[in-house]
């Protein structure tokens, strides 16, 4: 098995919205960048969300993001996984970032939204109990991984729309 550790938070002050992954997969953290897998929906969904060209250069990509008033992270902070594949993640080598000070250094974030399934039940599992943050909104969103071919890009297009409108449906705590 190989540890494995998420990169740090993109987000500036001003953030409104947090876009949560569960770990990194081995293309992105061999780049030692988010979404690195070229047939990752991630960069051109957000793209053409927030009017960006997912061919910028990364940090512009960032920027981006951080203009528009997004933050990126990843919820396991580091784990012990053979691979890319979130189910190879052992699940009881999981650590969860430190999610109480991201918030208190962003309180302006409401509205949560995971990058699939595993960063929804991780989030839920190993940071939801301990955290003290009220007024956040939970939402799940399509995986944009090559991994999850159930749904083609437009239909994860659609889906990931949502991120443009402040969640008044969602779950909140």
């Amino acid at each position: 098995m190989a540890d494995v550790c998420c990169f740090p938070p993109v987000a500036s002050p001003g953030a409104r919205i947090l876009i949560l992954g569960s770990m990194p997969g081995r293309a992105s953290l061999d780049a030692g960048r988010y979404y690195a897998h070229p047939h990752n929906a991630f960069w051109p969904i957000v793209g053409e969300l927030f009017g960006f060209s997912p061919e910028l250069p990364y940090p512009a990509r960032l920027q981006a993001l951080q203009a528009a008033g997004v933050a990126l992270w990843d919820v396991i902070a580091a784990c012990e996984r053979e691979g890319s594949l979130d189910a190879d993640i052992v699940a009881g080598s999981v650590r969860a970032n430190d999610f109480p000070a991201f918030f208190a250094a962003h309180p302006g974030v409401r509205d949560v939204f995971f990058n699939g399934a595993a960063a929804e039940q991780a989030f839920r599992r190993h940071v939801l109990p301990a955290l003290t943050a009220t007024g956040l909104r939970l939402q799940r969103l399509p995986s944009t991984s090559p991994a999850h071919a159930a749904l083609n890009r437009a239909a994860k297009l659609a889906a990931w729309s949502a991120i443009l409108k402040p969640l008044t449906g969602g779950e909140g705590v």
